[in-house]
C-alpha cells in the first residue's frame, strides 16, 4: 500500500518511520530544505515561527523519541538549534529522507468513492504541479503556520506584526513596543525585546499562570511528574498553591489575577517575566479596547503611543488543502479519535494535531505507532470509532475556556499511556 504523509516535521518524520516499518510504500512532502518543521529558524521558506533564542518549554527528561533518545549532553531545555540537529540525526539513523520530496507543497486531497486518495502538490521553486495516487494519507503539518490576529476596533498605523514574523529583537532598538498576548512567545518576545527596547508593553486579555522552568531543584516538567501523587481534583490547587508559594502573586506586580483554573488555559512557561517586570523592564497592561492611528487605548480607560504592535495570538488550524465543505477545523471542535482519526473517512490520519500540556513529538510517535497498527490491521478500537469518539469528546483531559486555542488540549503523561495502552493491545503488544 501506498502512504502519503504531508509535513516532515517533528510529527511527520516519526509518521515516515513507523508506516515504513510497517511495510508501506511511504512518499512524504515537505515544503522546507530539510526536516524539523517549525524548528527550521532560517529555512527560506519561511515556515518556521521560532526566533533567534527560542528554547523548547518542556524539558530534555520529557522531550524525546522512545525510538531515538536525546543525547546526554542536551541542554535541560535545549535551544531550537539543539533540536534540528536531533531531528535531523533522527532521520538520518532511520533512513527515511529518501522518502521525503523536500521543496514541495500539498496543494489539494481529494479521497475517491474506494476511499483512496488524490494528492496534487507543487514544486516550490519551478512551480510545477503534479499528481499521485495513494492508499492512505497522513497529515502531519502541525498547527503553527497560519497566524491569528486580534479583531479590535480602529487601525494601528505603526508597524504591526505576528509573532510568527518575530525572529530576533534587534530590529526594535530604540523603540515604543506593545506585546499582546500571555502565552509562551508573547512573553519571551516582551523580555527579548526589552532588552533593546526604548519600551515594552505587554497587554493580557485575561491573567494567566506563569511557570517557571524549574522549581525546587527541578525542570518543572519532572516536578509535576513526581507530584502527580495528588488526587486529581486537588491537582490543580495544589499547583495553584505551590506556584505563588514559590514565586509570588501576578497582582502583587501588577499583572492580572488569573480568574480562571489553572489548566483552564495554556500553561505559559516563562521564568523571565516576573524579572523583567520587577525590573522594570516589562509594563503589564490590560486588554485593547481601540487602535487609533499609532496610539492604543486600553479597556482601564488610558491612551499610549508605540512605534510597534507585537500580536502573538496564537494560529489558525489550517488544511488548506482539503475542501472547507470536506474539512475544517479551523473554528470550534477537533473530533478525531486519539487525536487522529475521523469517525466517518476512511484510511485518513492526522498526527501532532493536538497540544499537549507537555512535549508534543513523544504523544506523535505513539500515534504514528498506533495509526501505522491500525492500517495495516493490527490495531482495532473494541467499538466504533463513532462512539469511542463521542464518550472522548465529552471527556476532555482537562476543561478549558472556550476559545479557539484551546480546542486541541490534552494532558501530556494521560495522553501518552492511553496510546501505549492501545499499543499493548496490538499484534505484537507493544513495549516500552
Amino acid at each position: 500500500m501506498r502512504v502519503a504523509v504531508i509535513g516532515a516535521g517533528p510529527s511527520g518524520i516519526s509518521a515516515i518511520k513507523n508506516f515504513t516499518d510497517q511495510g508501506f510504500e511511504v512518499t512524504a512532502f515537505e515544503r522546507c530544505n530539510g526536516v524539523g518543521g517549525n524548528w527550521r529558524f532560517n529555512d527560506p521558506s519561511g515556515h518556521s515561527s521560532v526566533f533567534e533564542t527560542t528554547h523548547i518549554i518542556s524539558s530534555k527528561y520529557t522531550s524525546f523519541y522512545e525510538d531515538y533518545p536525546l543525547p546526554e549532553s542536551a541542554s535541560d531545555y535545549p535551544s531550537h538549534k539543539e533540536l534540528l540537529k536531533y531531528f535531523d540525526s533522527y532521520a538520518d539513523h532511520f533512513d527515511i529522507k529518501k522518502n521525503i520530496k523536500f521543496g514541495t507543497e500539498v496543494v489539494k486531497c481529494k479521497q475517491s468513492d474506494n476511499d483512496k486518495w488524490t494528492v496534487e502538490w507543487c514544486h516550490i521553486e519551478s512551480n510545477k504541479k503534479e499528481t499521485s495516487n495513494f492508499d492512505a494519507l497522513v497529515v502531519c503539518n502541525g498547527h503553527h503556520h497560519e497566524p491569528r490576529y486580534p479583531d479590535y476596533p480602529g487601525e494601528f498605523t505603526g508597524e504591526y506584526l505576528h509573532s510568527h514574523d518575530f525572529k530576533s529583537a534587534k530590529p526594535f532598538a530604540g523603540k515604543k513596543v506593545l506585546v499582546i498576548g500571555g502565552g509562551n512567545s508573547a512573553c519571551d518576545v516582551a523580555v527579548e525585546t526589552a532588552r533593546v527596547a526604548k519600551s515594552i508593553s505587554i497587554s493580557w486579555r485575561r491573567g494567566y499562570y506563569l511557570i517557571p522552568k524549574f522549581m525546587y531543584g527541578l525542570p518543572t516538567d519532572l516536578y509535576a511528574i513526581k507530584s502527580r501523587w495528588v488526587p486529581r481534583i486537588l491537582r490543580a490547587p495544589f499547583m495553584k498553591y505551590m506556584l505563588e508559594r514559590f514565586q509570588g502573586k501576578n497582582e502583587d506586580i501588577g499583572l492580572q489575577k488569573p480568574e480562571q483554573p489553572i489548566f483552564a488555559t495554556h500553561p505559559t512557561v516563562n521564568s523571565e517575566l516576573y524579572y523583567a517586570v520587577r525590573h522594570g523592564k516589562v509594563t503589564p497592561q490590560k486588554d485593547i479596547k481601540s487602535f487609533n492611528n499609532n496610539k492604543v487605548m486600553f479597556i482601564d480607560g488610558h491612551e499610549e503611543e508605540f512605534d510597534v504592535v507585537i500580536a502573538c495570538t496564537g494560529f489558525k488550524i489550517k488544511h488548506s488543502f482539503f475542501d472547507k465543505d470536506f474539512i475544517n477545523y479551523e473554528n470550534g471542535k477537533v473530533p478525531l479519535l486519539h487525536r487522529m482519526i475521523p469517525a466517518d473517512i476512511k484510511n485518513l490520519y492526522f498526527i501532532g494535531l493536538f497540544q499537549p500540556l507537555g512535549c508534543i513529538w513523544p504523544g506523535a510517535e505513539l500515534q504514528s505507532k498506533l495509526a501505522a497498527k491500525h492500517l495495516v490491521g493490527d490495531w482495532k478500537p473494541k467499538k466504533s470509532i463513532k462512539d469511542l469518539l463521542a464518550k472522548e469528546m465529552a471527556n476532555p483531559d482537562v476543561p478549558q475556556l472556550d476559545t479557539p486555542r484551546h480546542t486541541i488540549t490534552v494532558d501530556d503523561p494521560s495522553f501518552r499511556e492511553r496510546l501505549k495502552n492501545e499499543l499493548k493491545k496490538c499484534t505484537p503488544a507493544y513495549e516500552a
